[in-house]
Order: structure tokens, then C-alpha cells, then sequence
């Protein structure tokens, strides 16, 4: 498994200046406060799955941008590289990219696993984002509205994103599912 360190490092560095941000500029836009932000960029920080969301949302961009490898067709060619996996041991999260934003479609795809007893909660994403999680294994609460929802294999379930929500696993094995994101603009 890769360390995506060094990928999201460059990817935020390339994305402030492409913006022409300072930091304070960019711990404006995402909600990361600078110093954070300055540890990431220099690779010295590996921010959580919840923290990249925020960068992603404050600099308007796909989540799977900070993936390498990651396949719009969602097929790696032999001998290239596996996708990065990103593991929130604090969040007991591990997120794969499946399908890389795809521009025309407006979508990407993650298998997210979540470790017995996981919880994480998640800010609203930019508005008129949806996501669709579908359940392989496990037991995985959903919640949406201050309400928490379980969801069991082979159960899905759709919803605005751009609201708080978070994912739990009250099971005693990992819960497994499946995530699509779609953006209406970015």
C-alpha cells in the first residue's frame, strides 16, 4: 500500500497556487486552520479523511483528486500501481478509490471500511452534493437529520450531502460499503 503523503502534499500545494492563495487565504476557504494546512503541504502531516474532505470542499474539488492512481475507468493496468489507499487510524477508516472523478459524468466511487465500533461524522459538503452508499458487509448506521439509520448488505440508501452526516459501525466486524459521490458543479 502506498503512502499517499506525498501525492496530497503536492496535490494541495498545486491547487493554492494554481488559486494564488496564501495559506491564510486557504485555511479561509476550507476551515483547516493554516498551521494544519502548512503541515500537510510540507508533508509532514497526513490529514484524516475528514480533514481532506474540508480541503476538497474549500478548493472546490473531487475528493479523488488526493488519490493516486486513481481511474476514471476504474481499471489499473498491469503493472502499474495500485490505487493509494488512505487509512484514518484515528476514524478506524480506510477509503479506495474505485472510479476517480469522472468530469462528464460528475462522480466517483470508494469502497470505505470501517472498523468495529468506527465512528465518523462528516461537515456538509458543497451544496447540491449527493451521495449513495450501498452496504456489502457488516453493520453500518447512517446518520442523517440528528437521526441514526442502520443499513445491512445489500440495503442503499441516497441523500444530500451537503448537510452533516456520518457513518458508524455498531457491529462487531468491519462494515463495507460502497460510495458514490456526485457533484452537481465544482
Amino acid at each position: 500500500m502506498q503512502d499517499p503523503t506525498a501525492h496530497i502534499a503536492a496535490t494541495l500545494k498545486t491547487l493554492r497556487g494554481a488559486q494564488g492563495w496564501s495559506l491564510d487565504r486557504a485555511a479561509r476557504a476550507t476551515g483547516v486552520s493554516k498551521a494544519m494546512l502548512g503541515q500537510i503541504e510540507r508533508g509532514e502531516s497526513s490529514p484524516t479523511v475528514a480533514t481532506l474532505w474540508k480541503i476538497a470542499g474549500g478548493f472546490r474539488v473531487s475528493f479523488s483528486l488526493f488519490f493516486e492512481q486513481a481511474s476514471v475507468q476504474g481499471i489499473v493496468p498491469n503493472g502499474e500501481a495500485a490505487p493509494t489507499v488512505l487509512e484514518d487510524a484515528a476514524a478506524g477508516m480506510t477509503v479506495t478509490p474505485l472510479f476517480a472523478f469522472d468530469p462528464r459524468l460528475r462522480f466517483e466511487m470508494f469502497l470505505i471500511e470501517l472498523a468495529p465500533g468506527a465512528c465518523s461524522e462528516s461537515s456538509p459538503h458543497e451544496p447540491g452534493v449527493v451521495e449513495h452508499v450501498v452496504m456489502l458487509d457488516g453493520t453500518l448506521e447512517l446518520a442523517l437529520d440528528g437521526r441514526w439509520e442502520a443499513l445491512r448488505p445489500g440495503e442503499a440508501r441516497r441523500f444530500a450531502a451537503d448537510r452533516e452526516h456520518g457513518y458508524r459501525n455498531v457491529g462487531e466486524r468491519a462494515a463495507r460499503f460502497h460510495d458514490v459521490i456526485h457533484y452537481p458543479q465544482l
